[in-house]
């Protein structure tokens, strides 16, 4: 999953974007008001994560722009502000959820999941296929209740392929979803992701097709 995360304070965005990846997401950075507003106006995201304190473009602009572009991307504030109307300012312009500085990051986690996992249509943390079973909180995946050895790609692969089962997913979106600005993944890196996760699903019987000149597909469990 890609995230956007809008904060000016560098050791913060720089702190939260280190745990954000190691939780298992893709993260742009944005320094500025006008820097998200224009990423947001070229890139597909899961999340956007907004400070409202930015330079050149106040948060609550930015927030404002994305709505009246009818975008239903989840937004979590993220301020210093904490004052009612600010808050109430947030939600009405169409926030999702709010987060005062300073903050607990194991909160701010799992308030990223639960807009990431609501965005996507999912109501738990426990996505399940067939004998499968994959922890989004603890980022593990489980075969019968043993734990299958998955790396972080290909646990990121399988994510949107369970989020989206019964969908054909392009490699290209695959590729857009995996990795951010700094990053970069060619479409037979994906090919080999891929690859590997149908030889460790094989003992569960669970098969991801190839859709040719479309993408993959991993039916839904009967």
């Amino acid at each position: 999953m890609r995230l956007l995360l809008a904060e000016d304070d560098t050791v913060l965005r720089d702190g939260l974007t280190r745990t954000l990846q190691q939780a298992g997401y893709a993260v742009d950075n944005a320094r500025n008001g006008s820097d998200a507003d224009h990423a947001l106006a070229f890139q597909n995201y899961d999340l956007l994560i907004l400070d409202l304190g930015l330079p050149k473009m106040d948060g609550l602009e930015v927030l404002k722009r994305l709505r009246s572009h009818n975008q239903t991307l989840p937004v979590l504030i993220l301020t210093a502000r904490d004052a009612v109307d600010d808050r109430v300012a947030g939600l009405d312009l169409g926030a999702d959820d709010y987060l005062t500085k300073p903050f607990d990051l194991a909160e701010l986690e799992a308030r990223v999941r639960a807009l990431v996992r609501r965005g996507q249509g999912a109501h738990s943390n426990l996505l399940k296929h067939g004998r499968i079973l994959f922890n989004i909180a603890g980022r593990r995946v489980y075969l019968d209740d043993v734990p299958l050895d998955l790396s972080a790609r290909e646990l990121g692969v399988l994510e949107i392929l369970l989020l989206k089962a019964g969908q054909v997913v392009g490699k290209e979106q695959l590729a857009e979803k995996l990795c951010s600005w700094d990053e970069e993944i060619g479409q037979n890196a994906i090919e080999v992701y891929v690859h590997r996760l149908r030889k460790k699903l094989e003992p569960a019987g669970i098969q991801i097709r190839t859709i040719r000149g479309l993408g993959y597909l991993l039916e839904k469990a009967q």
